[in-house]
């Protein structure tokens, strides 16, 4: 009967939340936009529209396992609310999960798997921090017990994740399905391509650019950093030796940089090579930033007492980037340019629905950013392991 009611509710929220977003795809006019976004001016400066060049999705469909495991979305669904009842931090973590998978050779679910004679992208620096696997392990076992080998590791990965952002407050967004699994996994590429916090705009910018993602919706996708806090080993170098000087970053303010110290001791100098330079494992630290042990701040921490942060999927991230109160280099250096400066501002200018509906959007579209479908790849038994031939 719980889990009747669960589904329910869900359907009928997911409908409510989801109707809007499905009639904005019906345009791609800034006349859609929050009237915050035209208060702004941003309109005749640069083009706004969401990039239509997404990788591309199209073999996938709505339910595409209505046939074949008509329960798969359910169960998934459920066996996500009964882990998150247990792990609060599981949106974060299945985000960036599905974040780096998609990132790399697309949403293949490649990041999952494990081999014996060869390096693997769970290996590469970017991704030794990530969590959730043994999560999605959990999902799939009950997913496999109703139907065996038929829904793959990329499909539950693609609606775990977008079921725990929905449950860590975050908006509903539609999951196509049908993907099917990667036969390899991609270690260098995971290793030289996934953005890391030190990263300056223009090389953030650069590798979104790549997966035909433009500057609005880069700014969006990173604003997934709402949620979560970001460990202190992302952040120790820019307090303590930034870029190799030995001195704090000079554009963090002083008040910041204190709080920020005093929630992230200089612990880190074991970490420090014989010449003083940090040794390469530090520097070459991914975007995937979020622990969950105490050591680190939110951006909720990061704006001052004066300044209501509301709910986890709003605009304190945008609004503490405004104050120069970001956590992250990467982060910060959204205000270094023009155009993404200005679309920090307007996210940060409104309630955060206009944030939450790019957010949904974007999601969308990573979410279908080089999928193997049909007869590509394979449906995977076990999320760590091809199966033989």
């Amino acid at each position: 009967m719980r889990r009747f009611f669960i589904f329910n509710t869900w359907i009928l929220v997911a409908f409510i939340a989801v109707l809007p977003v499905l009639l904005s795809l019906r345009t791609t006019s800034f006349n859609f936009y929050h009237t915050s976004f035209r208060s702004v001016k941003l309109a005749g400066i640069f083009p706004f529209d969401f990039s239509e060049s997404i990788r591309d999705g199209s073999n996938l469909r709505y339910n595409f396992y209505k046939d074949s495991c008509p329960e798969a979305e359910n169960i998934v669904r459920s066996a996500v609310t009964d882990i998150y009842s247990d792990h609060r931090d599981l949106a974060p973590s299945l985000l960036r999960l599905f974040f780096h998978d998609c990132f790399i050779q697309g949403c293949d679910a490649s990041l999952l798997l494990e081999d014996r004679n060869i390096s693997y992208e769970k290996q590469a620096i970017p991704n030794q921090t990530l969590k959730g696997f043994d999560k999605v392990d959990l999902i799939k076992e009950e997913v496999e017990q109703a139907c065996p080998g038929v829904v793959s590791c990329a499909d539950i990965l693609a609606l775990a994740a977008r079921d725990s952002v929905f449950l860590g407050g975050g908006p509903f967004y539609p999951v196509l399905t049908g993907r099917r699994d990667s036969l390899q996994s991609f270690f260098q590429e995971a290793a030289d391509q996934i953005p890391r916090p030190d990263d300056n705009i223009t090389r953030t910018l650069h590798l979104f650019n790549l997966r035909g993602f433009n500057a609005r919706e880069t700014v969006s996708l990173l604003g997934a950093h709402n949620i979560g806090k970001i460990g202190c080993d992302f952040i120790q170098q820019r307090l303590y030796d930034f870029q190799g000087t030995g001195q704090p970053d000079p554009s963090i303010p002083l008040d910041f940089l204190s709080q920020m110290r005093q929630n992230c001791p200089d612990n880190n100098k074991n970490n420090v090579s014989s010449n003083g330079m940090f040794s390469t494992f530090t520097v070459s630290k991914p975007m995937n930033v979020h622990h969950s042990n105490n050591k680190g701040m939110s951006y909720k921490q990061a704006l001052s007492s004066a300044v209501s942060s509301g709910a986890s999927f709003d605009t304190h991230y945008y609004q503490s980037l405004l104050r120069g109160r970001g956590l992250l280099f990467a982060d910060q250096q959204l205000m270094a340019e023009e155009k993404t400066a200005k679309l920090v501002s307007a996210y940060a200018s409104d309630d955060g629905s206009t944030f939450r509906m790019d957010f949904a959007r974007v999601m969308m579209k990573l979410s279908n950013l080089d999928v193997l479908t049909g007869n590509q790849g394979q449906v995977r038994l076990n999320c760590s392991r091809v199966v033989s031939s």
